[in-house]
């Protein structure tokens, strides 16, 4: 609380995955959301057509959720049941409260590469996959994906510009080179790019953990990816 409560006034979301979400349940979502920015509720929501109504159904209720996914992997009647729930929930809600999420299916995790994929029996580059799984989100009625930026323009150009497109995997310029040994600083991620990087190749929503929560002092850290991110954008 101490960290969100510093970095308010500056982010636009806080995400809450499933580390946070398992440890402290929906109270961590009605804590954060009174401190101002809206939930980007990222529990990756990946089980039978029925269970993931249920799941999605559930979120709902949760005040302040803008943005909640579920695995493009789950299939395509997964998925269609998901974005049901949502079209359901908006036909019985007044319209003092229609507004509702977005549903994003997230596709091929910015940890896995195109070994990693194989391993799991899964062939061919994780760029092509991202983009397949993309196509079957829309078709499903969802509004967007999770991919990594190495994704982002293919999948624009595959799904049209009203598709939303959350990418995560941004590690800041300054972050990304090692002073000590001149290696790239990726953590466990596999398929990378910097805030401008993404901004530039259509992303609608960048998604930044580490590399503001483990910066010695966060609210500069977030500052300066909102001025990488604002110089990447069009000039009006």
């Amino acid at each position: 609380m101490e960290l969100a409560q510093s970095l308010a006034s500056v982010v636009g979301m806080f995400k809450i995955n499933i580390h946070l979400f398992t440890a402290e349940g929906p109270s961590a979502v009605e804590k954060l959301r009174k401190l101002g920015p809206e939930i980007f509720l990222d529990l990756k929501f990946h089980d039978i057509p029925n269970t993931v109504t249920g799941a999605v159904s559930s979120a709902l209720s949760l005040p302040g959720v803008r943005l909640l996914n579920v695995h493009a992997l789950g299939g395509v009647e997964m998925m269609r049941a998901a974005a049901k729930a949502i079209v359901e929930s908006k036909l019985a809600l007044s319209s003092a409260k229609s507004q509702l999420p977005k549903l994003i299916g997230v596709t091929i995790l910015t940890s896995m590469d195109s070994d990693a994929l194989r391993e799991v029996g899964i062939a061919g580059p994780a760029s092509k996959r991202a983009v397949k799984l993309a196509r079957l989100a829309q078709k499903s009625g969802l509004d967007g994906v999770v991919a990594s930026p190495q994704e982002v323009r293919a999948i624009r150009r595959a799904c049209g510009k009203n598709f939303l497109i959350v990418v995560p995997g941004i590690r800041p310029e300054v972050r990304l080179t090692s002073a000590r040994t001149g290696k790239r600083k990726v953590d466990d991620q596999a398929r990378i790019a910097t805030p401008s990087e993404a901004i530039r190749a259509g992303a609608d929503y960048l998604v930044v953990g580490r590399p503001i929560t483990g910066a010695p002092d966060p609210e500069s850290a977030a500052r300066a990816i909102l001025d990488e991110i604002s110089s990447a954008l069009p000039r009006s």
